[in-house]
């Protein structure tokens, strides 16, 4: 279990990025969604030790991460949201490297770690090919072959679907979700559906702060009745955004289906939505800038 006690980061000019983060994360997966400038990839490189908080406890089990970091380093599994290796060199290769850099002395357990590995990823048939040459999914999955050397205990995953196809998408958090069974796994994203696919906990991040928590499922139960759709020419938008807090709109054959966040029902042709993770994100982001607002002024 991952234990985060009112962690706050805030950069040298100035900029607040964490704000008294409070997070406790149970074995299996956990998705951590938030927008662009959330704070998402502070906070995860935070708890993978590459930055120091300014303020906080970590503890991961009998760990402080913080008083710790090299005991931490030895039990994490890690792919940032943008990884460098060395195109030219093989999977097979690198994985093998980086296996000598994990402390495998072995060449024997070296190798059976890699084909392990290969094989799990499903990369075994492009081992000898140059990374260089790997499209934008098996890159992903070559990033979480090297994260799950050394069989860790938490794993952390930035971004990892950004700019995928659906298909490498559907291969990816299928792997992803074979790997969480018995380990901590944080999902970092700013895409729904991947937490709404696999995760059963699950946090929003935005501005630095958790706004919401808990199960996809319980969240979205708490959501009804606070959010309406209504279907509306293109041209209407405007006069609804002046008059409704609008948190989602999407186009449908030729028009605009919008919805409005709203704690009673708001009349004018609106009709309840039964709602999905996607409203409750939305409702939360809405939440969020408008208690930013009124702090403002």
């Amino acid at each position: 279990m991952l234990e985060l006690q009112g962690v706050s980061h805030v950069y040298p000019n100035g900029t607040r990025a964490l704000d008294d983060v409070s997070l406790v994360v149970p074995t299996g997966m956990f998705g951590l969604l938030g927008p662009n400038g959330a704070g998402k990839s502070t906070l995860m490189r935070t708890v993978a030790t590459l930055q120091t908080p300014t303020q906080g406890r970590i503890r991961f089990g009998d760990i402080d991460v913080i008083a710790n970091p090299e005991a931490l380093r030895e039990t994490l599994g890690y792919l940032p949201q943008d990884f460098g290796v060395y195109p030219r060199v093989s999977a097979q290769d690198m994985l093998d490297h980086m296996c000598v850099l994990k402390g495998i002395a072995s060449a024997a357990d070296r190798k059976a770690t890699v084909e392990t590995l290969l094989n799990q990823t499903n990369l075994w048939t492009v081992r000898n090919k140059a990374i260089a040459g790997f499209s934008g999914g098996m890159r992903q999955r070559f990033g979480i072959a090297q994260a799950l050397i050394g069989n860790p205990r938490l794993i952390i995953v930035d971004e990892p679907t950004a700019g995928l196809d659906p298909e490498e998408r559907n291969r990816f958090l299928n792997l992803l979700a074979e790997i969480g069974e018995n380990v901590v796994v944080i999902l970092s994203t700013h895409i729904v559906e991947d937490v709404a696919d696999l995760c059963p906990r699950m946090a929003v991040l935005s501005a630095g702060r958790i706004q919401l928590e808990g199960a996809p499922q319980d969240l979205i139960a708490r959501a009804r009745g606070s959010v309406w759709a209504k279907t509306i020419a293109r041209d209407e938008l405007d006069a609804v955004k002046a008059s409704r807090e609008v948190i989602a709109t999407r186009l449908f054959a030729g028009r605009t289906i919008v919805h409005i966040l709203a704690d009673s029902d708001p009349g004018d042709g609106f009709a309840p939505v039964e709602g999905g993770l996607e409203d409750v994100y939305f409702a939360t982001l809405a939440r969020s800038r408008r208690a930013a607002a009124a702090q403002a002024a």
